[in-house]
């Protein structure tokens, strides 16, 4: 043995040698899990949602933008799973086309629209400025990663 029998002062360093390879295949597992169930679970959705338009013989504008998202949602793990980093400007694409969304839902139900489509364009907007500094801050700062990987 290269650390010499088991003793009191280095029985935490071997245990830590033993323990950390089964705990970094159980967080590997449990995070490949983890991908396909939320990537199954979008698919699952995606075509519920379709399915519920052929049933309604149209897809409205609403109907669209929540495909887009499920389109988003899937990308976002299909990139997740091959870099194994989060592409924030997803998350945030995301936001922007569920405010539109629900802002069209608002403008379509409510007969006369009040502040909170204000509010609603507002955080789409926030959103878009977010997309904006992320850009470019990777463009200025890149990582060693790459673009993808903010």
């Amino acid at each position: 043995m290269p650390d010499g029998p088991l003793t009191r002062a280095n029985a935490p360093r071997r245990l830590r040698a033993f323990v950390d390879p089964i705990g970094g295949l159980l967080s590997e597992a449990f995070h490949l899990l983890g991908l396909f169930a939320i990537g199954a679970a979008t698919v699952w959705a995606a075509a519920a949602a379709f399915l519920g338009m052929i049933e309604k013989g149209r897809a409205s504008l609403e109907d669209l933008l929540l495909l887009f998202i499920y389109l988003e949602i899937g990308s976002m793990v299909g990139i997740y799973f091959k870099t194994n980093h989060m592409p924030v400007r997803f998350l945030i694409y995301v936001g922007i086309t569920a405010l539109t969304r629900h802002m069209i839902v608002v403008v379509q139900t409510e007969a006369a629209p009040d502040i909170g489509i204000l509010i609603l364009a507002s955080g789409t907007l926030v959103m878009a400025l977010a997309v904006l500094v992320v850009r470019f801050a990777s463009h200025r700062y890149p990582s060693d990663r790459g673009d993808e990987a903010t």
